[in-house]
């Protein structure tokens, strides 16, 4: 009986030691990706909720990847690399992730600056930035979460074993090449969220101009700084459904293939 309990107790230990190795890896990766992705990672939120919603992704998707993963490494330069590695691929799906609020922030500081509402470098700082921004902002990840985000990114982290395999370091000119495309993704929809409001601006200001023009009498700057503000907000209210619109199908894009090319 003792040694059937003994076998019995060496087997369960094995077994555990297998399941958090697995766990661990599957950590690496998780938890750098939820340091940056949209909603979860935000720094608004508390870093134990953050490392609760890592643990909780980590123990859907670990079972998923099981069969994937490598045994467990013993020796310290395998674990460093282990590790390493995975970080690498979590911080580079967390950055892809991260560049479409990027988006959403700058195409709010356009639009907040075509219609004189803001500046583009009157907040240097990390946290202050245009109203248009946040509310964007906000919008934007209300509208990612109500709209299944948590179910999108525990399919990504699963998909993700397949273009970033485990314990692999990725390809530095292929990440450089695809880092560089997805920033110039992310400048070019946020120009396309904010080109209403550039329109609004240069139609506004040749107006005024020929105004001017035609009654050099007339103070337009105390006419048209109203004016541009409350075409500014009206434009804000009429687009804002077309733009969270845009700005979500192309991120629902991203976290179903993020390889694909950029259009």
């Amino acid at each position: 009986m003792i040694p059937e309990l003994l076998a019995l107790i060496e087997t369960a230990q094995s077994d555990l030691a297998e399941i958090l190795a697995l766990g661990f890896a599957v950590f690496i990766r998780v938890g750098a990706m939820m340091a940056l992705v949209p909603a979860f990672g935000e720094q608004v939120v508390p870093q134990r909720v953050r490392l609760i919603l890592t643990l909780a992704f980590t123990l859907i998707t670990a079972p998923a990847l099981a069969p994937i993963m490598p045994a467990a490494p013993t020796a310290p330069l395998a674990l460093l690399h282990l590790i390493a590695a995975e970080a690498v691929a979590g911080l580079a799906l967390g950055i892809g992730l991260r560049l479409f609020i990027m988006a959403l922030q700058t195409a709010g500081s356009i639009a907040a600056q075509a219609t004189s509402l803001s500046q583009f470098f009157g907040g240097a700082g990390v946290d202050p930035q245009p109203a248009m921004s946040q509310i964007l902002i906000t919008a934007g990840l209300a509208l990612a979460v109500t709209a299944g985000l948590h179910v999108a990114l525990a399919e990504l982290i699963v998909l993700s074993y397949q273009f970033f395999p485990p314990a692999r370091f990725p390809d530095a000119a292929s990440l450089g090449e695809w880092g560089l495309a997805q920033s110039a993704r992310a400048f070019t929809l946020a120009f396309t969220l904010a080109l209403p409001f550039v329109i609004l601006s240069l139609l506004f200001y040749i107006g005024l101009g020929a105004i001017n023009k035609a009654m050099p009498q007339l103070m337009v700057a105390f006419v048209g700084a109203p004016a541009i503000t409350w075409a500014g907000l009206a434009t804000l209210l009429l687009t804002a459904p077309l733009i969270l619109a845009v700005w979500h199908d192309t991120f629902t894009t991203f976290l179903i293939n993020p390889l694909q090319p950029v259009p």
